[in-house]
C-alpha cells in the first residue's frame, strides 16, 4: 500500500487502464473488447484472441480477451524454410527472411505449403547495403559524438533535421535498389529495416517491419504510390552537412566517417518503399523533458528507443489505416500511466506530442500504439504522486486499526446503553457502523486486483459504505439544526418524528441511487490495476467527490446557522440553564465531528507544493483516527455513558464479592489440615 494513498482519501489514487465494454453484435447486454455475443445470451472471443480465463464462452462482463501469439508455444505456426513467422493483433502471417523473397512476388503468405521463398539475385545488393550501412554509421558517429553535440545551439532542430534527413536516404538507398524487396542493417545503436514495393499489392496485405526489439505493421495500399515520382529529387548522402550539423558553431570534423556516395538517382517508376528505422540511444538527447504536456508533480521518462517510420517516395500522405507500433520496455515497472508519442516540429525545434496518437495495448514489457501519421515516435511512461513511504503505511495500519476497535466499542455502547437512547444515538451507532465497514474493507482489500471482477465488487462496495458514512454525517448536521432552532432536548418530539421518517431512505438509500447509475453507466471504471477504486479516466471519481464536497458544504452551512442561534439566545437572560448546557454539549460534539469527518478531507487537496509532505501526514493521522475521536466524543466524554461504565464495573465488583463470601461465609467449613 501507498503512503498517503491508503487511506479513506481514496480519491487520489491513481492508476493507467481498466477493462473497456464496449456493445457487441446480437441482443447480448455487453460483451468485452474482442468479442461478440453468441445466441444472445453469451459472449465468446473474436478469431485469434482468447478469454483470460480460458473458456469458449463467458457471461461475466469483465472478462478480457487477448491476442494469441500463434508464433510462440503451444501453436508455434511454423512457414517453411527461409520464413519466418510474424504475430499480428489478432492473426498472425508468414514472410520470407531477408534476402528472400516469394516468386509471386507477394509479401506474406499464410503457411508452410505457401512457401516459395528464393534467394534475391545478389546483383546490386551488395552495393546497396553497403550504401545503407554507411548511413547508418554515420548517423552514429554523430549521435554519439557527445562533444559535437554539447557545442549545438537547439538540439531538438539539430534533432528534426537529423530525422528527416535519415529517412529521407534510407528511402532512396531502398528504392535504387528494387529487386532488393527487403534490407536489413543493424549497428550497436541503430537498427533499419526496408521493404519496396513494385506491383500493386491486394488491400489485405499488411507489410511487417522489425528494427531492434521493436515493430510496426503498415498495410499495403498505404505504402504503394502507383507511378507517382517523387516531387523533387532525392537528398544527396555526399554527407549532409547542411542538415545533420545545423545550428552547430563549427563545421563538423573532416575527419567524421561518411558515405561518400554520389547523389541518387531519381526513385524507381512504380516503385514505392517504406522504412522503419530504431535509434537505441537517441531518448539520452530528447528526453521527456520534451513533452509539451510534462508535469513538475510527476516523474516522466522515455521507457522505450525512438522509432521513425516514413514511406517514399512521395511522403506526407494521409494513412488509410492507422499504424501500429509495437515497443519493448526499457523498465519493467506497473501501476504507471503510459502515453503513445511522436517529435512534433515546431518553429522552436520539436517537443513529443500525443496528437494522433492512441495506446491500445499495454503489459508489463510491451506497449502496442496506433497512429494516423508518419513519423518519429516513442512511449512514455508516468509515474504520479508521491512514492511509497514506510511511515506513513504504518501509520495506516495502526491508526485504522485502533478505529476499527474504538468504532466497535462505540457501536456497542449506543446499542447497550439505555439511558442514551433516542434519536441522536441512532444516527450514531448508523454512522459507526458505516464507517466499520468501510475501514475494515479498504484495510483488507484495497489491494485486492489479482481479480478483475473482484476488485470492481470492491471498488463499488468502498464507493458505496463511505457514501452512507458522509450521508449520515449530513442527517446529524440536520439533525443539530432542528434541536437547536426549536431550543429543546435531542429527544424533541417534532424532530424525532421528522428524522426517524428521513433516517433510513436518507442515509442508505440516497448512496445506493448514486452506485447504482455510476455502475450501470461507467462499469468498467471501478477498479484500477493497482488499487480497487474509482478510475480516474472520464472524471469518474466525482460520482465520489461531488456528493462528498456538496456534504460538507452544506453541513458547513448548518453549523454557521447553529452557531447564530446560540449566539442569540445566549444574550438572553430569559434563557434556562439546562437547555443552553444541553445545545452548548451538542454543538462541541457535531463541531468536532464535522473536523473529524470533514474539514481533514481538504488536507487531500493540499497536497502539493513544499507543504505536500506535511499536509500528507496530517491527513493520514487524523482520517486514520476517525474511530478514535467519534468514541471519545460521543462514549467517554458523555456522563450518561460514564455512569452507565460505573455502574457495569460496579455491579460486577459486587458480584465478585458475594461470590467470595458465599465460599467462605459463616456457614463454611474449611477443609481440615492434616
Amino acid at each position: 500500500m501507498r503512503g498517503s494513498s491508503l487511506l479513506p482519501g481514496l480519491c487520489f489514487l491513481l492508476s493507467l487502464s481498466g477493462v473497456v465494454a464496449q456493445e457487441t453484435k446480437g441482443t447480448c447486454t455487453r460483451c468485452p473488447q474482442n468479442a461478440f455475443c453468441v445466441n444472445a445470451t453469451h459472449c465468446t472471443c473474436n478469431h485469434g484472441y482468447n478469454s483470460e480465463s480460458r473458456e469458449k464462452y463467458f457471461t461475466y462482463r469483465f472478462e478480457t480477451c487477448e491476442d494469441i501469439d500463434e508464433c510462440k508455444p503451444p501453436t508455434s505456426i511454423h512457414c517453411g524454410v527461409n520464413a519466418e513467422c510474424q504475430n499480428t493483433i489478432g492473426s498472425f502471417h508468414c514472410h520470407c527472411v531477408a534476402g528472400y523473397k516469394l516468386l509471386s512476388g507477394k509479401a506474406q503468405f499464410s503457411n508452410s505449403n505457401e512457401n516459395t521463398c528464393q534467394k534475391i539475385t545478389p546483383s546490386k545488393t551488395t552495393n546497396s547495403t553497403k550504401e545503407m550501412q554507411r548511413i547508418i554509421e554515420t548517423i552514429e558517429s554523430l549521435l554519439t559524438n557527445k562533444t559535437v553535440l554539447e557545442e549545438k545551439r537547439n538540439i531538438t532542430s539539430t534533432v528534426t533535421d537529423i530525422l528527416q534527413t535519415v529517412e529521407s536516404d534510407v528511402l532512396n538507398t531502398a528504392l535504387k535498389a528494387p529487386d532488393q524487396e527487403i534490407q536489413k542493417v543493424q549497428k550497436s545503436t541503430v537498427a533499419v529495416e526496408t521493404r519496396v514495393v513494385t506491383d500493386n499489392c491486394s488491400k489485405e496485405v499488411t507489410f511487417s517491419l522489425n528494427a531492434q526489439v521493436n515493430s510496426m505493421e503498415i498495410h499495403c495500399k498505404d505504402v504503394i504510390q502507383g507511378n507517382i515520382q517523387a516531387r523533387q529529387a532525392p537528398l544527396s548522402m555526399g554527407f549532409p552537412r547542411h542538415v545533420y550539423w545545423s545550428g552547430l558553431s563549427s563545421p563538423p570534423p573532416e575527419d567524421l566517417p561518411g558515405p561518400g556516395i554520389e547523389p541518387a538517382s531519381p526513385a524507381l517508376a512504380g516503385a514505392s518503399a517504406v522504412a522503419f528505422i530504431s535509434y537505441s540511444s537517441l531518448g539520452n538527447i530528447i528526453n521527456a523533458t520534451f513533452f509539451e504536456e510534462m508535469n513538475e508533480k510527476d516523474q516522466v521518462y522515455l521507457n522505450s528507443q525512438v522509432v521513425s517510420a516514413a514511406i517514399g517516395p512521395k511522403n506526407n500522405t494521409p494513412l488509410s489505416q492507422p499504424v501500429i507500433l509495437n515497443f519493448q520496455h526499457m523498465k519493467v515497472k506497473s501501476g504507471v500511466e503510459i502515453f503513445c508519442v511522436y517529435w512534433k516540429g515546431t518553429k522552436e525545434g520539436g517537443r513529443w506530442s500525443k496528437d494522433g496518437c492512441a495506446l491500445k495495448q499495454v503489459n508489463e514489457t510491451h506497449t502496442i500504439c496506433s497512429s494516423t501519421h508518419l513519423s518519429s515516435f516513442a512511449v512514455l511512461m508516468a509515474l504520479h504522486g508521491q512514492e511509497e513511504d514506510p511511515t506513513l503505511t504504518v501509520i495506516t495500519y495502526v491508526g485504522l486499526s485502533l478505529s476499527l476497535l474504538c468504532l466497535l466499542l462505540a457501536a456497542l455502547t449506543f446499542l447497550l446503553c439505555k439511558a442514551i437512547q433516542n434519536t441522536s444515538t441512532s444516527l450514531h451507532l448508523q454512522l459507526s457502523l458505516c464507517l466499520f465497514l468501510a475501514h475494515l474493507l479498504f484495510l483488507t482489500a484495497i489491494d485486492r486486483t489479482e481479480n478483475k471482477v473482484l476488485c470492481a465488487v470492491i471498488a463499488g462496495a468502498l464507493h458505496y459504505l463511505y457514501l452512507a458514512s458522509f450521508t449520515w454525517m449530513l442527517l446529524e448536521g440536520l439533525h443539530l439544526f432542528l434541536t437547536a432552532r426549536n431550543l429543546a432536548v435531542v429527544n424533541y418530539s417534532s424532530v424525532n418524528r421528522l428524522m426517524k421518517w428521513l433516517m433510513f431512505p436518507v442515509g442508505y438509500g440516497v448512496p445506493a441511487v448514486i452506485v447504482a447509475i455510476s455502475a450501470a453507466s461507467r462499469p468498467h471504471l471501478y477498479g484500477t490495476p493497482d488499487r480497487c477504486w474509482l478510475h480516474l479516466d472520464q472524471k469518474f471519481i466525482w460520482a465520489f467527490l461531488g456528493p462528498v464536497c456538496a456534504i460538507i458544504c452544506v453541513n458547513f452551512v448548518f453549523f454557521l446557522m447553529v452557531f447564530w442561534i446560540l449566539k442569540r439566545k445566549l444574550s438572553s437572560l430569559n434563557s434556562e440553564v439546562s437547555t443552553i448546557r444541553n445545545i452548548k454539549m451538542l454543538t462541541f460534539k457535531a463541531t468536532a465531528q464535522l473536523f473529524i469527518l470533514g474539514c481533514t478531507w481538504f488536507l487531500g487537496l493540499l497536497q502539493v507544493g513544499p507543504a505536500a509532505r506535511v499536509m500528507a501526514y496530517l491527513f493520514t493521522i487524523i482520517n486514520s483516527l476517525q474511530g478514535v475521536f467519534i468514541f471519545l466524543v460521543y462514549c467517554l466524554l458523555s456522563q450518561q455513558v460514564q455512569k452507565w461504565f460505573g455502574e457495569i464495573i460496579k455491579s460486577k465488583s459486587e458480584s465478585e464479592a458475594y461470590t467470595l463470601s458465599s465460599r467462605f461465609g459463616p456457614d463454611s467449613k474449611p477443609s481440615e489440615v492434616k
